[in-house]
């Protein structure tokens, strides 16, 4: 079986989608199937034949379907380009918020996780002020694996760039940095190669929503259950 076609059993068509008169029933069911596929990856990269194959129909009409899915908002589409700025793969992520808080608390209110675990050794806990200047400022007291995993999720910020981000977004920016040392540096450490970018700022978002009062419990809470179940 090709990996595209490794689909999870359950696909999530939320309210949202199911009652917006705007949308098609195919296009609904595309959505659904878009659901199923990111659970592997935190996004879609099944091609537009792939559908088609899947419905019957043409590769024209899925990408309409998918288009008209994105200019409604449901979905965010990412093309990945090469040097020659050529398009090497399609990413489509979910942005419906029902879909996330679906995916995501009914595992947070069964966790039995603490929010603290034993870290391993030679590893030191700071608190996110700290964190955060040390990275900003490229310090080596950081672990270079720590660096490229914020590299990958494009996290990797210099002193220079915090002045065009809001200091909203700033704060937003120093938990999600926090949060990931903290499992970085704990047993969980492992789970930070599989966590998406998209994924990532959708639990925060949720997570600040429902838990407020308890932001930074809840959200590492999240990230955990959602990686290791």
């Amino acid at each position: 079986m090709n990996e595209e076609n490794q689909v999870s059993y359950y696909s999530v068509i939320p309210a949202t989608v199911r009652y917006d008169r705007r949308l098609k029933a195919a296009e609904k069911l595309i959505y659904g199937e878009i659901t199923s596929l990111t659970n592997k990856k935190g996004y879609c990269y099944a091609t537009n034949k792939y559908f088609a194959d899947l419905y019957s129909v043409t590769s024209h009409t899925v990408s309409q379907w998918i288009s008209h899915l994105d200019k409604l908002g449901y979905i965010h589409i990412e093309l990945i380009k090469n040097v020659k700025k050529e398009i090497e793969e399609r990413r489509i992520y979910i942005r419906d918020i029902p879909y996330v808080e679906k995916n995501t608390y009914p595992y947070v209110l069964k966790s039995t996780y603490p929010m603290y675990k034993k870290v391993q050794e030679n590893n030191k806990i700071y608190n996110k002020d700290d964190l955060f200047y040390l990275i900003i400022n490229n310090s080596k007291e950081i672990p270079d694996q720590f660096y490229l995993v914020l590299k990958r999720l494009e996290l990797d910020y210099g002193e220079n760039h915090l002045l065009f981000i809001k200091a909203e977004n700033i704060q937003m920016i120093k938990n999600i940095i926090f949060i990931l040392y903290e499992l970085y540096v704990s047993e969980y450490g492992s789970i930070l190669s599989k966590i998406s970018r998209e994924s990532l700022f959708n639990l925060y978002q949720s997570c600040k929503e429902h838990y407020p009062n308890d932001l930074l419990n809840y959200y590492r809470k999240a990230i955990i259950n959602k990686y290791t179940n």
